[in-house]
Protein backbone atom coordinates (compact mmCIF):
# COMPACT_ATOMS: atom_id res chain seq x y z
CA UNK A 1 0.00 0.00 0.00
CA UNK A 2 1.44 3.07 -0.96
CA UNK A 3 2.13 5.55 2.06
CA UNK A 4 0.40 8.44 0.90
CA UNK A 5 -2.59 8.80 -1.71
CA UNK A 6 -3.18 11.68 -3.34
CA UNK A 7 -0.85 13.65 -0.98
CA UNK A 8 0.85 17.11 -2.58
CA UNK A 9 4.40 15.10 -2.55
CA UNK A 10 5.51 12.01 -2.18
CA UNK A 11 7.12 11.09 1.51
CA UNK A 12 9.96 10.29 2.61
CA UNK A 13 11.96 8.25 5.42
CA UNK A 14 12.05 11.80 6.80
CA UNK A 15 8.04 12.34 6.70
CA UNK A 16 7.72 9.00 8.31
CA UNK A 17 9.69 9.14 11.00
CA UNK A 18 8.78 12.84 11.29
CA UNK A 19 5.24 11.45 12.61
CA UNK A 20 6.30 9.71 15.64
CA UNK A 21 7.49 12.89 17.31
CA UNK A 22 10.83 11.13 18.44
CA UNK A 23 12.21 14.11 19.77
CA UNK A 24 9.71 14.29 22.25
CA UNK A 25 10.26 10.68 22.68
CA UNK A 26 13.49 10.52 23.48
CA UNK A 27 12.97 13.09 26.51
CA UNK A 28 9.97 10.73 27.91
CA UNK A 29 12.52 7.50 27.16
CA UNK A 30 15.07 9.38 29.71
CA UNK A 31 12.62 10.14 32.07
CA UNK A 32 12.16 6.82 32.53
CA UNK A 33 15.58 5.70 32.35
CA UNK A 34 16.04 8.17 35.55
CA UNK A 35 12.70 6.50 36.69
CA UNK A 36 14.79 3.66 37.02
CA UNK A 37 17.95 4.85 38.52
CA UNK A 38 16.09 6.58 41.09
CA UNK A 39 15.02 3.19 42.16
CA UNK A 40 16.49 1.97 45.38
CA UNK A 41 16.17 -1.51 44.65
CA UNK A 42 18.83 -3.75 42.88
CA UNK A 43 19.24 -2.22 38.94
CA UNK A 44 17.58 -4.72 36.29
CA UNK A 45 19.28 -6.68 34.00
CA UNK A 46 20.77 -4.77 31.18
CA UNK A 47 19.19 -6.33 28.45
CA UNK A 48 15.83 -5.04 30.47
CA UNK A 49 16.81 -1.54 31.18
CA UNK A 50 17.41 -1.47 27.38
CA UNK A 51 14.37 -3.05 26.49
CA UNK A 52 12.41 -0.75 29.00
CA UNK A 53 13.49 2.11 27.55
CA UNK A 54 12.76 1.18 23.41
CA UNK A 55 9.50 -0.09 24.40
CA UNK A 56 8.52 3.44 26.25
CA UNK A 57 10.26 5.33 23.01
CA UNK A 58 7.75 3.00 21.05
CA UNK A 59 4.56 3.88 23.05
CA UNK A 60 5.88 7.17 23.19
CA UNK A 61 6.35 7.63 19.22
CA UNK A 62 2.59 5.78 18.83
CA UNK A 63 0.57 8.26 20.49
CA UNK A 64 2.37 10.67 18.78
CA UNK A 65 1.57 9.50 16.11
CA UNK A 66 -1.77 9.38 17.11
CA UNK A 67 -1.82 13.09 18.48
CA UNK A 68 -0.89 14.06 14.59
CA UNK A 69 -3.23 11.43 12.71
CA UNK A 70 -6.43 12.86 15.25
CA UNK A 71 -5.05 16.91 14.43
CA UNK A 72 -4.59 16.57 11.20
CA UNK A 73 -7.35 19.54 10.62
CA UNK A 74 -5.90 22.03 13.29
CA UNK A 75 -2.65 20.98 12.55
CA UNK A 76 -3.42 23.03 9.31
CA UNK A 77 -4.41 26.21 10.96
CA UNK A 78 -1.27 26.64 13.38
CA UNK A 79 1.83 27.90 11.10
CA UNK A 80 3.89 25.86 13.69
CA UNK A 81 2.19 22.69 12.64
CA UNK A 82 0.96 22.67 9.30
CA UNK A 83 3.77 21.55 7.26
CA UNK A 84 3.18 18.17 9.28
CA UNK A 85 2.82 15.06 6.97
CA UNK A 86 -0.70 14.32 8.14
CA UNK A 87 -1.62 18.36 8.08
CA UNK A 88 -0.58 18.13 4.24
CA UNK A 89 -1.62 15.10 3.04
CA UNK A 90 1.56 13.63 2.31
CA UNK A 91 0.47 11.08 4.59
CA UNK A 92 -3.55 9.93 4.46
CA UNK A 93 -4.59 9.61 8.02
CA UNK A 94 -6.81 6.90 6.89
CA UNK A 95 -7.30 3.15 8.46
CA UNK A 96 -3.51 1.99 7.49
CA UNK A 97 -1.47 4.61 9.81
CA UNK A 98 -4.17 3.90 12.49
CA UNK A 99 -3.40 0.43 12.28
CA UNK A 100 0.56 1.02 12.11
CA UNK A 101 0.07 2.81 15.66
CA UNK A 102 -2.41 0.61 17.37
CA UNK A 103 0.15 -2.64 16.25
CA UNK A 104 3.57 -0.26 17.39
CA UNK A 105 1.55 0.30 20.88
CA UNK A 106 0.34 -2.73 21.19
CA UNK A 107 3.77 -4.56 21.12
CA UNK A 108 5.42 -2.47 23.21
CA UNK A 109 2.92 -2.98 25.97
CA UNK A 110 3.26 -6.71 25.34
CA UNK A 111 6.62 -6.98 25.12
CA UNK A 112 6.96 -4.95 28.36
CA UNK A 113 4.39 -7.11 30.12
CA UNK A 114 5.94 -10.65 28.97
CA UNK A 115 9.75 -9.56 29.38
CA UNK A 116 9.63 -7.16 32.22
CA UNK A 117 6.34 -7.18 34.38
CA UNK A 118 2.81 -6.22 34.38
CA UNK A 119 2.72 -3.10 36.46
CA UNK A 120 5.18 -1.87 34.40
CA UNK A 121 3.41 -2.52 30.90
CA UNK A 122 -0.07 -1.47 32.91
CA UNK A 123 2.31 1.91 33.76
CA UNK A 124 3.35 2.38 29.90
CA UNK A 125 -0.19 1.67 28.53
CA UNK A 126 -1.66 4.36 31.05
CA UNK A 127 0.84 7.33 29.69
CA UNK A 128 -0.16 6.54 26.03
CA UNK A 129 -3.63 6.28 26.62
CA UNK A 130 -3.10 9.80 28.96
CA UNK A 131 -1.00 11.63 25.94
CA UNK A 132 -3.54 9.78 23.18
CA UNK A 133 -6.95 9.99 24.16
CA UNK A 134 -7.41 11.68 27.81
CA UNK A 135 -5.24 14.53 26.13
CA UNK A 136 -6.17 14.98 23.11
CA UNK A 137 -9.20 13.08 22.01
CA UNK A 138 -11.12 14.60 25.24
CA UNK A 139 -9.45 17.43 26.84
CA UNK A 140 -7.50 19.45 24.45
CA UNK A 141 -10.44 21.54 22.29
CA UNK A 142 -12.49 21.24 25.63
CA UNK A 143 -10.86 22.93 28.08
CA UNK A 144 -7.56 24.86 28.86
CA UNK A 145 -7.14 22.43 32.02
CA UNK A 146 -5.77 19.97 29.04
CA UNK A 147 -2.04 19.88 29.54
CA UNK A 148 -2.33 19.65 33.20
CA UNK A 149 -4.21 16.33 33.17
CA UNK A 150 -2.24 15.41 29.97
CA UNK A 151 1.04 16.34 31.87
CA UNK A 152 0.64 12.86 33.65
CA UNK A 153 2.00 11.39 30.27
CA UNK A 154 5.72 11.99 31.26
CA UNK A 155 4.88 11.04 34.99
CA UNK A 156 4.01 7.54 33.52
CA UNK A 157 7.26 7.47 31.55
CA UNK A 158 8.96 7.49 35.25
CA UNK A 159 6.44 5.29 37.15
CA UNK A 160 7.43 2.78 33.98
CA UNK A 161 10.97 2.89 34.75
CA UNK A 162 10.52 2.48 38.47
CA UNK A 163 8.37 -0.30 37.89
CA UNK A 164 10.77 -2.57 36.03
CA UNK A 165 13.18 -2.06 38.76
CA UNK A 166 10.69 -2.76 41.49
CA UNK A 167 7.05 -3.41 40.62
CA UNK A 168 6.50 -1.81 44.32
CA UNK A 169 7.48 1.60 43.20
CA UNK A 170 9.21 3.78 46.21
CA UNK A 171 9.33 7.26 47.42
CA UNK A 172 11.68 8.84 45.11
CA UNK A 173 10.19 7.78 41.53
CA UNK A 174 6.64 8.87 43.28
CA UNK A 175 7.94 12.40 43.97
CA UNK A 176 10.00 12.29 40.53
CA UNK A 177 6.99 11.44 38.92
CA UNK A 178 5.31 14.42 40.68
CA UNK A 179 7.58 16.72 39.60
CA UNK A 180 7.44 15.75 35.70
CA UNK A 181 3.61 16.23 36.46
CA UNK A 182 4.32 19.82 37.69
CA UNK A 183 6.75 20.80 34.95
CA UNK A 184 4.98 19.93 32.00
CA UNK A 185 2.51 22.93 32.51
CA UNK A 186 4.67 25.13 32.95
CA UNK A 187 6.80 24.01 29.89
CA UNK A 188 4.12 23.70 27.57
CA UNK A 189 2.04 27.18 28.45
CA UNK A 190 5.43 28.90 27.88
CA UNK A 191 5.55 27.34 24.19
CA UNK A 192 1.72 28.24 23.91
CA UNK A 193 2.69 31.93 25.38
CA UNK A 194 5.16 32.12 22.00
CA UNK A 195 2.34 31.02 19.89
CA UNK A 196 -0.54 31.85 21.22
CA UNK A 197 -2.45 33.32 17.53
CA UNK A 198 -1.86 29.61 16.62
CA UNK A 199 -3.68 28.17 18.86
CA UNK A 200 -6.73 31.17 18.69
CA UNK A 201 -6.41 30.41 14.71
CA UNK A 202 -7.01 26.81 15.69
CA UNK A 203 -9.63 27.45 17.98
CA UNK A 204 -7.83 25.22 20.92
CA UNK A 205 -8.40 26.71 24.30
CA UNK A 206 -5.18 26.74 25.75
CA UNK A 207 -4.07 28.74 28.69
CA UNK A 208 -2.86 32.07 26.72
CA UNK A 209 -6.11 31.99 24.54
CA UNK A 210 -8.66 31.64 27.64
CA UNK A 211 -6.93 34.30 30.40
CA UNK A 212 -4.59 36.37 28.14
CA UNK A 213 -0.84 36.25 27.73
CA UNK A 214 -0.20 38.64 30.79
CA UNK A 215 -2.03 36.56 33.41
CA UNK A 216 -1.07 33.10 31.88
CA UNK A 217 2.42 34.39 31.81
CA UNK A 218 2.14 35.10 35.99
CA UNK A 219 0.56 31.33 36.16
CA UNK A 220 3.40 30.11 34.53
CA UNK A 221 5.60 32.21 37.10
CA UNK A 222 3.76 30.39 40.19
CA UNK A 223 3.95 27.36 38.89
CA UNK A 224 7.24 27.22 38.42
CA UNK A 225 7.60 28.05 42.15
CA UNK A 226 5.87 25.26 42.77
CA UNK A 227 7.78 22.82 40.54
CA UNK A 228 11.07 24.00 41.65
CA UNK A 229 9.85 23.28 45.44
CA UNK A 230 8.73 19.96 44.79
CA UNK A 231 11.68 19.26 42.79
CA UNK A 232 13.83 19.55 46.27
CA UNK A 233 11.25 17.11 47.75
CA UNK A 234 13.77 14.11 46.69
CA UNK A 235 16.66 15.41 48.82
CA UNK A 236 14.66 15.06 51.67
CA UNK A 237 14.06 11.21 50.69
CA UNK A 238 17.52 10.43 49.97
CA UNK A 239 18.18 11.71 46.68
CA UNK A 240 21.63 12.05 46.09
CA UNK A 241 24.00 15.28 45.58
CA UNK A 242 24.43 15.62 42.48
CA UNK A 243 20.17 15.62 42.02
CA UNK A 244 20.45 18.52 44.73
CA UNK A 245 22.89 20.56 42.88
CA UNK A 246 20.53 19.83 39.42
CA UNK A 247 17.96 21.03 41.76
CA UNK A 248 18.69 24.46 42.82
CA UNK A 249 20.57 25.42 39.74
CA UNK A 250 18.08 24.07 37.16
CA UNK A 251 15.28 25.54 38.87
CA UNK A 252 17.07 28.60 39.74
CA UNK A 253 17.63 29.17 36.41
CA UNK A 254 13.94 28.35 34.78
CA UNK A 255 12.26 30.81 38.15
CA UNK A 256 14.58 33.20 36.57
CA UNK A 257 13.24 32.64 33.14
CA UNK A 258 9.60 32.38 34.24
CA UNK A 259 10.15 35.42 36.58
CA UNK A 260 10.95 37.65 33.32
CA UNK A 261 8.71 36.36 31.19
CA UNK A 262 5.86 37.37 33.95
CA UNK A 263 7.46 40.42 33.89
CA UNK A 264 7.78 40.84 30.12
CA UNK A 265 5.09 38.31 28.57
CA UNK A 266 6.37 38.47 24.79
CA UNK A 267 7.40 35.52 22.38
CA UNK A 268 11.18 36.05 23.39
CA UNK A 269 10.59 35.53 27.05
CA UNK A 270 8.32 32.96 26.46
CA UNK A 271 10.77 30.82 24.37
CA UNK A 272 13.25 31.61 26.77
CA UNK A 273 11.17 30.24 29.53
CA UNK A 274 10.36 26.94 27.41
CA UNK A 275 14.20 25.95 26.52
CA UNK A 276 14.92 26.76 30.20
CA UNK A 277 12.19 24.10 31.21
CA UNK A 278 14.53 21.64 28.92
CA UNK A 279 17.32 22.52 30.49
CA UNK A 280 16.14 22.25 34.31
CA UNK A 281 14.41 18.81 33.38
CA UNK A 282 17.58 17.72 31.62
CA UNK A 283 19.54 18.58 34.66
CA UNK A 284 17.48 16.54 36.67
CA UNK A 285 17.84 13.53 34.70
CA UNK A 286 21.58 13.83 34.75
CA UNK A 287 21.55 14.03 38.13
CA UNK A 288 20.34 11.12 38.76
CA UNK A 289 22.30 9.32 36.71
CA UNK A 290 25.35 10.37 38.59
CA UNK A 291 23.81 9.66 41.70
CA UNK A 292 23.19 5.97 40.72
CA UNK A 293 26.43 5.63 38.59
CA UNK A 294 28.54 6.99 42.18
CA UNK A 295 26.40 5.04 44.65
Amino acid sequence: MSLAQGGPAAPTWRTVVGIFKLRIGVLIMLTALAGAAFSTAPAPAAWKVALMALCVLASSAAAGAFNQFIEADSDRLMKRTQGRAFATGTLKAGPFWLGIILVLLAAAVAATAWFINVTAAVFLFLGAFTYAVVYTVVLKRRTWWNIVFGGAAGSFAVLTGAAAADPSIGALPALFALVLLLWTPPHFWSLAIATRDDYAAAGIPMLPVVVGVERAARVVHGNAIALVAASLLPALFGAGPAYLVAAIVGGGFFLYRTHALARHPERRTAMASFFASMLQLAALIVGIVVDAALH
